[in-house]
């Protein structure tokens, strides 16, 4: 039996199985379809085999990024959480994604990426605190800049600049467009009735970090919120897809403390302040070799970081987990 195809995602916070839509989106859509993926949760986009998450390792030696050309290749390995679908529901189902892409999209990059506090306070502060150093210097950076070129390209307007005019715009754009969705799901379970489709996938996937994440500036949670039906819905997937996660976001527990007290505790702290100075040199030498800063004749790498989360999707989770 061939082994399974590999996914790698950003690792998960906030009660979220992963911190990003596009992978929410991915993992939702393999859980829904049953797909057997062994999934690498990381926080590193680096140590991706396409340098970006989400990214499927295929048994044929493809590397896929775009949360679509995973979907279709599950599909293409008979994993289709759309199989029941009607024509007129496969139908809504890419006239609802497409509303998301053109009114939710640009609200979730602009509330995420570019409304100053949010961006300074929450997302760059988590994405710094997560990545290996240097990358934590840099790469948020980078990702800003992406996240701000995507929202101006699915605008069409180059000189997009941020501000209170564009923010509520987008804000009054994405309300419109939950409030459809709302109206869309009703008293359902699931958009087209008891089992989870790719619609479901998309909706998850966008909704789920705007209900959860914790942002100075929550505009678009208040309005979330108040839509009942797509909050219960976020909260099913999570409680019947990723036990797990939301079981760990209600347990928050303090950091453990050593039984033995401050003085057993201060050798640990020494010995971890000393490993964090050998993981920074390490990186620090990496990066002088990656920009060309540094050459020598022959480097052997290996690579400091802890090695990433490995797991099993597809299946349920174990109704103990529940």
């Amino acid at each position: 039996m061939a082994a399974p195809d590999e996914l790698f995602c950003w690792e998960g916070d906030w009660g979220l199985p992963s911190v990003s839509t596009d992978c929410l989106v991915v993992l939702a859509y393999a859980q829904f379809a049953g797909a057997p993926l062994k999934l690498q949760k990381i926080s590193n986009p680096w140590r991706s085999p396409s340098g970006s998450l989400p990214a499927l390792w295929t048994n044929q030696k493809e590397t896929l990024s775009r949360p679509s050309d995973i979907i279709i290749h599950l599909r293409k390995q008979k994993y289709n959480a759309d199989y029941d679908l009607s024509a007129k529901e496969g139908a809504d189902s890419l006239a609802f994604i497409s509303l998301m892409e053109e009114k939710l999209i640009p609200a979730l990059i602009y509330t995420f990426w570019i409304e100053p506090k949010n961006y300074v306070d929450a997302t760059r502060r988590w994405y710094a605190e997560h990545m290996p150093f240097p990358l934590n210097f840099f790469l948020p950076g980078r990702m800003q800049r992406q996240q701000l070129e995507k929202l101006r390209l699915l605008r069409g307007d180059e000189s997009l600049e941020a501000g209170e005019e564009l923010e509520k715009e987008l804000y009054r754009d994405a309300a419109e467009c939950m409030n459809l969705l709302s109206q869309r799901l009703g008293s359902q379970k699931f958009f087209f009735g008891d089992s989870p489709s790719s619609l479901d996938a998309y909706v998850f996937g966008h909704l789920a970090p705007i209900l959860k994440s914790k942002l100075p500036n929550g505009k678009l949670q208040q309005h979330l919120k108040s839509l009942d039906n797509l909050n219960n819905f976020c909260a099913n997937i999570l409680l019947l897809y990723f036990p797990r996660d939301g079981r760990e976001s209600s347990n928050q527990k303090p950091p453990s403390q050593p039984e033995g007290g401050d003085f057993d505790h201060v050798p640990n702290k020494r010995r971890k302040q000393f490993l964090s100075a050998l993981v920074a040199l390490g990186a620090m030498l990496s990066y002088a070799f990656l920009t060309g800063m540094v050459s020598i004749q022959h480097v052997q790498h290996e690579a400091l970081e802890e090695p990433p989360d490995l797991q099993t999707i597809g299946s349920h989770e174990e109704e103990g987990d529940g």
